[in-house]
């Protein structure tokens, strides 16, 4: 009788890589003059800007450059969009978390499955999963039709498609979920860490750290990684942790 497979999954974007591959791709495009500037400064710099001083929503910023990026992006040629890819992949792929780099790494020499599901482009997805080694991806499909983005996608960024993402790799691989592990941030990653038997929260959003609580089982199972500088901290998710509203009271 051969044994089912131990896998891990790993989301990336504020799992494993320290921003979005998304928005690093849209930089990219616009250095090398493939998207007018004009377009960043004009609808996303505002939102960016208040991001970057913390007087807005990092949720809110991203969904406003993801809806800019794929109006922006649509009717460019795969070359174009493929050169800006790898550019991102030369100058940004180290840029990520240390302690999910070592357990991709840990997982790997233990042989177990280590899947990449990213609500990132799948053509950025592809190559970062081809930088570290892993056995499988999956991505936000953008179509391309006649050499060119057709500005149509199937995205992976919600929990629902990431779960039905994952219930045809589990059918794939002949996985074994009570023995496997899931890495995650946002709340669009609470199916995949409610599915494996060990599940690890990365610097989680509030969001994430509410669902957490909430959910009878995650609450007992679950760990909390959180990586500040060259410390690591393991927390549980009945941790107290301070919301900005509680520092005015």
């Amino acid at each position: 009788m051969l044994m089912k497979k131990r896998a891990a999954f790993f989301d990336i974007d504020g799992t494993l890589y320290r921003d979005s591959l998304m928005v690093e791709h849209f930089k990219k495009l616009i250095k090398y003059e493939i998207i007018d500037e004009k377009t960043w400064i004009d609808h996303a710099r505002g939102t960016f800007l208040n991001w970057d001083k913390r007087q807005g929503n990092y949720d809110d910023y991203l969904l406003e450059v993801c809806n800019l990026y794929v109006d922006s992006l649509t009717g460019v040629d795969w070359r174009s969009i493929d050169f800006a890819a790898d550019q991102v992949i030369k100058t940004k792929a180290d840029r990520v978390y240390k302690y999910t780099r070592s357990q991709i790494e840990r997982h790997l020499k233990n042989g177990d499955i280590v899947i990449f599901i990213s609500g990132s482009p799948d053509f950025l997805v592809k190559k970062m999963a081809e930088k570290y080694n892993v056995t499988d991806y999956l991505g936000s499909k953008y179509i391309m039709e006649d050499g060119k983005f057709s500005g149509k996608l199937v995205p992976m960024w919600d929990s629902e498609s990431k779960n039905k993402a994952i219930n045809e790799l589990i059918e794939k691989y002949d996985i074994d979920l009570d023995e496997s592990f899931a890495y995650g941030d946002t709340n669009g990653d609470i199916n995949m860490l409610r599915k494996v038997g060990h599940p690890v929260a990365i610097n989680p959003t509030n969001e994430l750290l509410s669902k957490l609580r909430e959910d009878p089982v995650l609450k007992k199972k679950a760990d909390i990684i959180v990586e500040r500088k060259d410390i690591l901290y393991k927390l549980k998710p009945d941790v107290q942790v301070l919301s900005y509203d509680d520092l005015s009271d």
